[in-house]
């Protein structure tokens, strides 16, 4: 099999339709769009959200609540299941991980959380960790250092 051979299934791909073609298409003239108004005209039609001039929903509704989404702190995040990559007795950082391509973006610093299994002695060295994760790295004999 070749990638310049494969095709797709029998019946499953249509062809391209264009629209405002005359020739017995049905979809000509006016191309399924009716006749004048707003909705006709090229650019035409009503932003997301536009209710036809009614008080729109999402400005009678009050916004409540505190949200701090701009300047929270997000962190890399990666389970302890997913050390098992590395060799016993290695230190495992930010900067491992980016290489390993476990994690992908750096972002505010790493957290590690419990998830899985660690079978190997490493030392791990990130900005926070999940009670469940210490324990696990500590269990299988390594340890944890909060950057």
């Amino acid at each position: 099999m070749k990638l310049s051979k494969l095709r797709p299934a029998e019946g499953s791909a249509a062809e391209g339709f264009r629209k405002g073609r005359g020739t017995g298409s049905g979809n000509g003239k006016t191309a399924g769009r009716g006749h004048k108004g707003q909705n006709a005209r090229s650019g035409g039609g009503v932003r997301p959200g536009f209710e036809g001039g009614q008080f729109p929903i999402y400005r009678q509704l009050p916004k409540r609540g505190f949200n701090n989404k701009r300047f929270a702190t997000v962190y890399a995040t990666v389970n302890v299941g997913d050390l098992n990559r590395f060799e016993d007795d290695a230190t495992v950082d930010l900067e491992a991980l980016l290489q390993a391509r476990i994690v992908r973006k750096e972002y505010d610093g790493l957290k590690v959380l419990g998830n899985g299994d660690l079978t190997r002695k490493l030392t791990v060295k990130a900005a926070k960790f999940s009670a469940a994760a210490k324990e696990k790295i500590e269990a299988a004999g390594g340890s944890v250092e909060e950057v």
